[in-house]
């Protein structure tokens, strides 16, 4: 009985190349049978380790924007347990230069930049407007001053602000912005990297959820 693996309505035959949309295959992995209409989820994991090098860096940049960490992350392989690429995802983020972590700040929208989201992100759009949700609810007011606190961190530190933003309301993220842009640049690089790693632990979560 043959089988195939469905990649968001998409179709691979056991043993030809995987199906791709604009150059990224779609995190979620289904398993279907050509004579069912049974529908089972693929084990990511296993999907993961046998993804040619190209195809495995095309999903891992969707997690984090770092070139260097997506290098590493793919020498790393095969990945024995979810735990297992965790862990190597958090030793390989922690051993990088700051200039490999301001690549990777480089690929998020602003906080409460919905145009920015739609144009310029479209890759990973859903898993960052779903971060960013706490700012769909909030006041103009709320927004004009993320606007301008935004734009003011970006001219102290040269990046933008970067917080996981995952559960925070609008306020909650305009609140920390306020605190840490007070912060001296040495400090605020490693809080920022600190973010960016709890972002991409929750995104790598997501696809091997199959989300």
């Amino acid at each position: 009985m043959m089988e195939s693996f469905r990649i968001n309505g998409l179709e691979e035959w056991c043993g030809e190349p995987i199906p791709w949309a604009d150059g990224i295959p779609q995190p979620k992995l289904l398993k279907t049978n050509t004579h069912t209409n049974d529908k089972k989820q693929m084990p990511t994991l296993s999907q993961l380790n046998t993804l040619s090098d190209d195809q495995f860096k095309d999903v891992l940049s969707r997690c984090c924007g770092s070139s260097a960490w997506v290098q590493k992350m793919a020498q790393e392989r095969p990945f024995e347990n979810d735990s297992a690429l965790l862990d190597a995802a958090d030793l390989t983020w922690e051993a990088l230069s700051e200039v490999d972590w301001r690549e990777a700040f480089a690929h998020h929208p602003q906080i409460g930049d919905r145009e920015s989201l739609k144009k310029k992100f479209t890759a990973t759009a859903s898993w960052a407007g779903n971060e960013q949700a706490g700012t769909a609810t909030a006041t103009d007011e709320v927004l004009d001053e993320l606007g301008e606190y935004n734009r003011q961190y970006l001219k102290k530190f040269g990046y933008i602000f970067i917080v996981c933003a995952t559960g925070k309301s609008a306020s909650e993220m305009l609140s920390l912005l306020k605190q840490r842009i007070d912060n001296a640049p040495e400090n605020e690089i490693r809080i920022a990297a600190g973010e960016q790693q709890k972002i991409t632990r929750l995104r790598l979560q997501k696809l091997l959820n199959g989300e």
